[in-house]
């Protein structure tokens, strides 16, 4: 399985820089990772909706690029389906059954996805009702993707 995380911006904070190498690392043994971050856009303070929908747009235009055919792309985003660890991990194991061999995951920019690439995904996620900083969200997303193969192989993780 093969999982490609694509997302906006770089990681400015060691700690996050951090954590996302040590989850990556231990994905190593469930998964081909790879981490993909495309530039962000400046966002002017007091811009409009207007400009924030081109921001998305530019962003969104950066983040298809790299979504290769054929892969199964899910979008973190409000307003997407909640699950519990359990469920994510059943759903990730229902596609590998599927056949799906490549997994997409798509983190927005300060401002989110493009209304493009929402309608493009095959499907949306949300992790909580609450608003997180999308450099944290990498981390709470790698987090969960190694708790669920951790699921599907019967292993020991904290509840």
């Amino acid at each position: 399985m093969k999982i490609t995380v694509l997302c906006v911006g770089k990681i400015k904070e060691s700690y996050l820089r951090e954590a996302i190498a040590e989850y990556s690392k231990r994905l190593g043994g469930y998964c081909d990772l790879e981490i993909v971050e495309v530039d962000d856009e400046k966002t002017p303070d007091g811009a409009g909706e207007k400009a924030d929908r081109k921001i998305r747009k530019k962003e969104g235009e950066r983040l298809a690029r790299h979504i290769p055919d054929g892969a199964y792309v899910v979008a973190t985003a409000i307003g997407g389906k909640e699950y519990t660890s359990v469920e994510f991990s059943e759903g990730l194991e229902n596609l590998m059954v599927d056949g799906v061999s490549h997994i997409v995951f798509i983190i927005g920019g300060s401002l989110g996805l493009s209304e493009e690439v929402l309608e493009s995904s095959d499907a949306r996620i949300s992790f909580s009702r609450m608003t997180f900083p999308h450099q944290l969200m990498r981390v709470i997303l790698l987090e969960q993707i190694y708790r669920a193969f951790r699921i599907m192989k019967g292993e020991p993780y904290h509840k």
